[in-house]
Formats: C-alpha cells, structure tokens, sequence
C-alpha cells in the first residue's frame, strides 16, 4: 500500500478502483488499487480559511504597531497547523493489505484483519482492536442520505419489473444511489472481507501522533498566551 507520507509514491487520481482485467484467470485473487477517499468540500473550506488567514495576519504583521505584528505571528503559528489538520490533512487509503486513517491528530494503520467492522451513522467509524476511530475524511451528510433515500424509492416505483435495487439502477448500473459516505463505507466493508485472510493483512492497529501538527500548534498557543499576557 503507498504510504501518504512517502513523497516519490504516485498519487491516486480517484478513489474508485481500477477493473481486474479480464484476462486475469478466475483463481487468481481479486486485487484493489489503493484508493483515497477525502472531503472535496472540507478541503476547499479549509483552502478559504487559510488564504483569509494568511491575507489578515500578513496585512497585521506589515501595518500593525506595537504588539499587534506579534500576536498576529502567535495567531497564524496556532490557527494555520489546526485549519490543516481538520480540512487538508484527513484521508483514508485502504490497500490491499491495510486500512490507513489520517485524522487530525494521529494516524491510525489498521491491518485488514484487525478490522471489527464499519459503519456510519452520524459519522463514520472502523471498530478495530477494541477501539473506535473516526473517520475525518468521510464526513457523513443527513441531507445527502435523504435525498438518496428518495431517489431509491423513486426509482423502485417507476419499475414495474422490480429491478431497481436500494444501490444501483437497472438501467445504471454504474450508478450508485447510496449516499457518498454510505458508498464509501461499502467499499471499505468489501475490501476487508475480501482482504482480511492476505498473509500482508495480518497484525494489530498501529497509532502514531502528528507531531508536525501537535508541535507548532502548541508553540503558537503558548505564544499567544505569553503575548495577552504581557500586554
């Protein structure tokens, strides 16, 4: 699987997965491109906030006075690492052989076989070695399950030969009905109940902290609280 913080790995394009192709014999075992699912709107808002940020505290740093250019330093040094970490930096890539989740501030390996289950309800989860971890990069949309739900239930009433099913349309089969989170979420079951008896898929969940993040956005809080209070 390509790790996301190994720089001269390819990047994927999408997070649907390549076709097998069809001149693979029939034993052989399905495989999976890796794929990476991430929230396109997240990223984007976070793209905001840091352009509004970056134009304030600059503008600050040049034309303020007194103490203003620092607290505006201490400001940008705390806020800009904690708008990365929750809108850019959540991600999931699910291999072959390993779940990765990377949430704001840790970055959990989980090995197929030591995934419990997955789900989404109000957000989206993987239940692994005992533990739950959120899964940032899969936000879940009421509004967008909703709508889902009634174009499933229209789609079911205008066939009359009852072929439509709850995911796909007969007419569209490449189409999936599913809310975005729900699709994702079905992908990722079907990857670790095909997955999870791979000799690489074996193992415990491995935890690591983002430092990178952790590291600069508490020196940029204790700045800023040195700064308020000396003012």
């Amino acid at each position: 699987m390509t790790s996301p913080d190994d720089d001269s790995a390819p990047a994927a394009s999408s997070s649907v997965p390549s076709s097998v192709p069809s001149s693979v014999p029939s034993s052989v075992p399905e495989t999976f491109s890796d794929r990476v699912y991430r929230s396109p709107s997240g990223i984007g808002g976070g793209v905001l906030l840091l352009a509004l940020s970056g134009w304030l505290g600059i503008d600050a740093m040049i034309r303020g006075e007194g103490r203003t250019p620092w607290l505006a330093l201490a400001g940008l040094l705390f806020a800009v690492p904690v708008v990365i970490a929750f809108t850019v930096r959540p991600a999931v890539y699910a291999g072959q052989d390993r779940l990765l989740v990377r949430n704001p501030f840790r970055t959990v390996t989980l090995p197929w076989a030591s995934v419990e289950g997955l789900r989404a309800g109000y957000t989206s989860e993987v239940l692994a070695g005992g533990a739950r971890y959120q899964l940032w990069a899969i936000p879940v949309s009421l509004r967008q399950r909703k709508r889902a739900a009634r174009q499933q239930a229209r789609a079911a009433s205008e066939d009359p030969f009852s072929r439509t099913s709850a995911h796909v349309s007969a007419n569209k089969a490449g189409e999936d009905r599913r809310a975005p989170s729900d699709a994702a979420i079905g992908d990722l079951r079907e990857m670790a109940e095909l997955n999870a008896q791979r000799d690489g898929a074996q193992g415990a969940p491995e935890v690591r902290w983002a430092f990178e993040v952790i590291a600069p956005t508490l020196a940029g809080a204790v700045l800023l609280v040195i700064m308020l209070a000396i003012g």
